[in-house]
């Protein structure tokens, strides 16, 4: 059973989906607060460009990116090593903030910067080893509004797919069995949209089997 099977009256909301366990809480951040969030984390993450494999070929990824933990949550993806930066006073506070509403541990996280609506995140499932067979990631979103898909693993339609919309603030939580049966994106918009950050906060086994 889901720690968020019910809605509860702090604003969690139980996504249904067939072999997952998603919940979202979509003011998890009250508005300035996010707005100053967004802000500073613009200008003080370090942000880079990371190559990524497509298709055999090594291409920039279509995002800025940041890989921040604990010393010792060295990640691997897209068959290159991440070695994590040192926490910011801001997001080792949003750390235990998120350890607190999620009921787990995290010492690590993904940041990501879409500068406009043509950044994108390709399907994929975050099933790396590191992050063991039923990872619990916090995605929280500051800044434009994007749309989030998930679709199954193997199998399905185009009926099958499940849309989420990511708002300014919002957090997304993903356990159990989301990411074994399914895969996600953040696809492309021709909108004219301002920046968003995206914080996928998760644990990093320092030595998985």
């Amino acid at each position: 059973m889901s720690l968020f099977d019910h809605a509860s009256p702090t604003g969690w909301q139980p996504l249904p989906l067939p072999g997952a366990d998603l919940a979202l809480w979509p003011h998890w951040l009250a508005m300035e607060e996010a707005a100053t969030l967004l802000a500073d984390l613009q200008a003080t993450v370090p942000w880079e460009v990371h190559r990524i494999r497509i298709h055999g070929r090594e291409v920039d990824s279509p995002r800025l990116s940041c890989w921040i933990g604990d010393p010792d949550a060295t990640y691997v993806y897209s068959r290159t090593r991440f070695v994590p930066r040192p926490w910011l006073p801001s997001l080792a506070n949003l750390r235990s903030r998120l350890e607190q509403a999620c009921g787990t541990r995290f010492n690590s996280v993904l940041a990501n910067l879409y500068r406009d609506g043509q950044d994108s995140m390709g399907w994929h499932s975050d099933n790396e080893p590191e992050l063991g067979k039923r990872p619990v990631i916090a995605s929280l979103s500051l800044g434009a509004e994007r749309r989030f898909r998930l679709k199954p693993r193997q199998g399905g339609t185009r009926g099958d797919m499940r849309v989420i919309t990511l708002g300014h603030g919002s957090l997304l939580r993903m356990a159990g069995d989301t990411q074994r049966h399914y895969v996600h994106d953040l696809p492309k918009t021709n909108a004219a949209i301002g920046p968003r950050i995206n914080l996928t906060f998760r644990w990093i086994d320092p030595s998985p089997r």
